[in-house]
């Protein structure tokens, strides 16, 4: 029996394992950050916390999000409002700490990960910064993504 392990490629043979470990990485990362907690079934932790935040109040003078008032669907996130949009994940009190702990639980091929977040008001982007070590390679591995704010 032939087993395929995630991330998965589409090619003219069927399904097939991603070979590249750069490419699969980034994949990999790109899909926690865009995927919503508690958005997954089969594994509500999954994704960034930030994308659940999308309708609530952003105030771009500050780089923070504040609470719309119902909070209801993100019970356990406790403290989720007094964290910084601009920030390493260093600090436990920014968005780069949340997501720095989703790479970690989900992201296994890395380690030694650091996130930076950095809110660029004039542009109305968030640069985010994922770095760590390819486990297997011991190759330092860096990853860049835009979010653009809404508002």
């Amino acid at each position: 029996m032939t087993s395929l392990s995630l991330p998965l490629r589409v090619s003219s043979k069927g399904l097939t394992r991603e070979e590249k470990l750069k490419k699969s990485l980034d994949a990999s990362v790109f899909l926690i950050l865009t995927t919503p907690q508690f958005s997954t079934p089969a594994d509500p932790q999954f994704g960034f916390v930030f994308n659940n935040l999308r309708f609530e109040i952003f105030n771009e003078n500050e780089g923070v999000v504040y609470d719309s008032g119902d909070t209801k669907s993100m019970d356990g996130l406790q403290g989720i409002y007094d964290k910084k949009i601009s920030g390493s994940s260093k600090s436990i009190n920014t968005f780069a700490s949340e997501l720095k702990d989703a790479v970690i639980k989900y992201e296994h091929r890395l380690e030694e990960v650091s996130v930076s977040m950095t809110y660029i008001r004039e542009e109305r982007q968030i640069y985010i910064t994922v770095k760590g070590v390819i486990v297997s390679t011991k190759e330092n591995y860096v990853y860049k993504q835009t979010i653009r704010v809404w508002n």
